[in-house]
């Protein structure tokens, strides 16, 4: 029989070993999430404190926004903190809530996304019956759906990956915890509940990306269909930027959870990681909000609205 010594904690590598690069790769981080958690955040406060902006759109944008704010929340602060304090270890319960976590924000931000197709779908192909369709009801229904949802996917992939022993080398080639490490540390031969998620997870993930496709379909259909070259390239600049993120998501997703395990990890690895963990919350406030015409005008509302408290209160 031979000896195995059991693994109890991780260590996660970051970008370099260098003490000097890794303080920069932190510094670089910090300011990148702050960007993230302020973009992300006034969006929130615009969404939820203007009237004129109480509608399903906004709704998901909302909580995309959130999903978007907790996803970047679990990985990056503890490589912050790691890279400035020269600390990679990380606790198997600790790397567990990590895996739960990102993988239940990033099944639910893809449904959001496909609600906000689906919502876009209705707007412009049945406007006479969007009220009635999109009501307040069915909107927290889709939301509610979306982020239980990723959390039994969440539930389900963490506990088929940790109910693996693991043993051998304690070091994991990334700045979070992923699947395929710790796949290839454990000592496993029964993999079976694991195999099962990940295949839910790409079925899942397909169906979303076709509902999104048929969705923008029918959109596209019906935008060539309007007079003006004018309504036509509004629709067009609010539905490309959708479709690149949606699939920039899904492509660098699916390249972090279902990568094989065999593969040894590599510099686009990490850069891969990155991109999946990154720019989405990165770009989704361009694209979807600080782009908008109704959002500019709320947030003009929001500063008007506090200077002049500000002024009466001198």
């Amino acid at each position: 029989m031979t000896n195995v010594t059991l693994v109890t904690g991780f260590f996660l590598v970051g970008f370099s070993d260098i003490q000097e690069l890794q303080i920069v790769y932190g510094v670089l981080f910090l300011v990148i999430y702050l960007a993230i958690l302020m973009s992300n955040l006034l969006i929130i406060t615009l969404t939820t404190r203007d009237l004129q902006l109480q509608t399903p759109m906004y709704f998901f944008l909302k909580n995309l926004s959130f999903l978007d704010v907790f996803l970047v929340s679990v990985p990056i602060p503890n490589f912050i903190v790691n890279s400035l304090t020269n600390s990679n270890s990380i606790s198997t319960l600790g790397c567990a809530f990590q895996l739960l976590l990102m993988t239940s924000f990033s099944a639910g931000e893809v449904f959001v996304l496909t609600a906000m197709s689906y919502d876009r779908y209705v707007a412009i192909c049945c406007p006479l019956h969007y009220e009635v369709i999109m009501n307040g009801g069915a909107c927290v229904l889709m939301a509610g759906v979306s982020w239980a949802i990723g959390g039994l996917f969440g539930a389900l992939y963490t506990a088929g990956t940790f109910f693996m022993p693991f043993c051998g080398s304690n070091v994991i080639p990334q700045f979070f915890c992923d699947v395929s490490s710790l796949l290839r540390i454990s000592c496993s031969e029964t993999r079976l509940v694991v195999y099962t998620s990940i295949g839910i997870g790409m079925c899942l993930g397909m169906s979303c990306f076709i509902c999104i496709v048929i969705s923008y379909v029918y959109i596209f259909s019906t935008v060539l269909k309007i007079p003006t070259t004018k309504g036509q390239s509004k629709a067009f600049s609010t539905c490309f930027p959708h479709l690149i993120v949606f699939t920039l998501f899904i492509i660098t997703a699916c390249f972090v959870y279902l990568k094989p395990s065999s593969n040894p990890p590599t510099v686009i690895d990490r850069l891969l990681s990155v991109i999946y963990t990154v720019v989405p919350p990165v770009l989704n406030p361009v694209i979807y909000s600080l782009r908008n015409k109704d959002m500019k005008r709320a947030l003009m509302r929001l500063v008007h609205k506090t200077c002049g408290q500000e002024s009466h209160s001198l």
